[in-house]
């Protein structure tokens, strides 16, 4: 797994759109995590998401392809 995590809550249009361009973006196996029911969580997320994490690093909508192949290449030192 690519440690890319998608962080979403039902019911949310913004994170159907947010799949969709994870996909445009080719992006590598990701986890999902549902932000609902989990109060830390929801405080951290509840109005930002969908956010994608990874390697520490947020990246919070509005995103497109672009941005998402760019957020998931390694970082350079």
């Amino acid at each position: 797994m690519s440690g890319l995590i998608l962080y979403q809550r039902d019911d949310c249009p913004l994170c159907d759109r947010a799949l969709a361009v994870l996909a445009e973006a080719r992006a590598p196996e990701f986890e999902t995590v549902w932000i609902d029911g989990d109060a830390a969580l929801e405080a951290r997320y509840g109005a930002r998401v969908p956010v994608l994490r990874h390697d520490g690093r947020e990246l919070g909508w509005p995103f497109d392809a672009e941005a998402v192949r760019a957020f998931v290449t390694p970082q350079r030192p």
